[in-house]
């Protein structure tokens, strides 16, 4: 049976999974009378990629507090849930049957953060015959013209550039127009490693027992999603605004102090160290990146967190977080495409799974399978950098990453993967391709005690994959890097070692491609 059409509206607010903002300009003018709210828990934005099920836990959770809160607020939400049985699937054809239930005029939205979802919308509109209202996104310090206007002539668009307009147009960590303390950036003193005493007791995050929303939640999950990788079990994330609120000032209190010394180095069995965990919470628009940043800086002005914390935090979120949306929004659609070092192999299985020899892998993968998350220097010296060596087509380790990480939205992740981890934008995000060899890990972390593999050794059984496939990529991409000026050192260290040595090399990175991607996750 049909369902009954619903009570005409004016305007049909389609609020989407990662705008749970009551203040955003979607709602700007809403009139309970006649404006109503439309929220939707697709299969096809929960399978376009396998997804992770803590991650699915997190939207579908989140999304249903938000509908609470809104109706607190009196306004008309029409929700359906992912087993409605009218439910359509896609976001195109289920705002074409809510537009057409009732009878709406206008639809509204706020940028989407996913170009794909963004075109979706507009066909929607386009097959009701109905205006499409796409309202700048209040959320970011700077919105996608703002970016334009700033990009426009420019021959490079080079973070730091960026990061310093942001500071002096929003007047953060500033004095009298300069730079607090003299110093654009404390990049230098952030990359501290634990050392052979390690970190030391660390403080473990504050967690959210899951409520009954929640549970249901989870329970559903297990359910429609029972091949999904990982687990329920342990969910913890933070699905409304004060539950954002209370774990940002549980970092800033417990984390941030240390977080600029070791905001680079890694640690076996600690996933979490002194990072922020916010990432979800801004990225759904739960917490306002305004009041993180606000948060840190009187956290330094009080003395309770040194410089180097405070504007190592403030660089994520003021610089890279604007940033990457810029160029997300600036390249697309032809960004996705992007394969500068023709990088062609398949993810490999155990790249879901954490079984492998690699300590480094199987930690930093087995954190991920456990909590839908690991800090970024796992994901960009750990996992993407082992990636980009083996040479994985980019947009799949895009894809990897958005099916993995609970803070994986497609403006964030693209960038950060293909451009930054990948170097498949060839330049765009970063000047050089992060590749290294084991001795960084070895360097940053513990993770080579007790591991197999010499970090020290690039032939032989005892050989670390990672250094033996460094210098197969340097070999490999040595006539584009050589001009590079950031390179310089790396090609003459190539340089340095004989034909019998790179060709042993060359014989043993071919083995590792052939036996590290013989088995795929799908």
């Amino acid at each position: 049976m049909a369902s009954p059409a619903a009570e005409p509206v004016r305007n049909l607010v389609v609020v989407l999974g990662d705008q749970l903002d009551a203040g955003a300009a979607a709602f700007d003018r809403f009139d309970r009378e006649r404006d109503a709210v439309l929220m939707m828990e697709l299969a096809e934005e929960a399978s376009y990629v396998p997804q992770h099920k803590q991650r699915l836990v997190l939207f579908f959770s989140a999304m249903r507090h938000f509908r609470a809160a809104l109706r607190k607020r009196r306004r008309r939400v029409h929700y359906v849930t992912l087993d409605d049985a009218d439910n359509r699937g896609s976001f195109r054809e289920e705002v074409v049957r809510w537009v057409e239930r009732t009878r709406a005029a206008r639809l509204i939205v706020t940028e989407p953060g996913e170009h794909r979802v963004r075109e979706a919308l507009r066909a929607a509109a386009g097959q009701c015959g109905v205006p499409l209202d796409i309202r700048t996104d209040r959320h970011f310090y700077t919105d996608t013209a703002q970016f334009e206007d700033y990009a426009r002539g420019r021959r490079e668009l080079l973070l730091e550039n960026f990061y310093r307009a942001m500071r002096r147009r929003h007047d953060v960590l500033m004095k009298g127009g300069k730079p607090l303390g003299g110093r654009w950036n404390f990049d230098a003193e952030n990359r501290s490693a634990f050392g052979k005493a390690g970190p030391g007791e660390v403080r473990a995050p504050r967690r959210f027992r899951p409520d009954r929303t929640t549970r249901d939640v989870m329970a559903m999950v297990e359910r429609e999603f029972a091949d999904s990788p990982g687990s329920t079990r342990g969910f913890g994330l933070p699905v409304t605004r004060a539950h954002a609120q209370s774990l940002l000032a549980d970092f800033v209190e417990h984390r941030l102090p240390r977080f600029g010394d070791h905001q680079d180095a890694m640690a076996a069995g600690e996933p979490f160290l002194y990072h922020s965990l916010l990432s979800t919470s801004l990225n759904l628009h739960l917490l306002d990146p305004r009041a993180a940043v606000q948060a840190a800086v009187e956290a330094g002005e009080a003395g309770a967190a040194p410089p180097n914390a405070v504007e190592g935090f403030v660089r994520q979120v003021l610089g890279w977080r604007e940033y990457v949306r810029g160029v997300y929004w600036s390249k697309m659609p032809d960004y996705a495409a992007l394969n500068a070092l023709d990088a062609q192999l398949p993810m490999p299985a155990f790249m879901w799974s954490g079984e492998t020899d690699m300590r480094c892998v199987s930690e930093s993968v087995g954190q991920l399978v456990a909590h839908a998350y690991t800090h970024h220097i796992q994901r960009l010296m750990v996992l993407g950098l082992l990636a980009m060596l083996l040479g994985v087509n980019p947009y799949e380790v895009h894809r990897w990453h958005l099916s993995l990480y609970a803070d994986a939205i497609d403006w964030v992740s693209l960038p950060n993967v293909l451009g930054m981890s990948q170097y498949g934008d060839g330049g765009i995000v970063g000047t050089k391709p992060y590749c290294a060899s084991g001795n960084y890990i070895n360097r940053m972390s513990d993770y080579c005690a007790g591991c197999r593999f010499d970090p020290g050794k690039s032939t032989g059984d005892d050989a670390c994959p990672f250094t033996t496939l460094y210098w197969d990529f340097l070999r490999r991409h040595r006539k584009r890097f050589a001009g590079n000026p950031r390179m310089g050192f790396q090609v003459r260290n190539l340089e340095r070692k004989s034909r019998t040595e790179l060709a042993s090399i060359r014989k043993a990175a071919d083995e590792l491609r052939d036996s590290l991607t013989a088995e795929t996750y799908l």
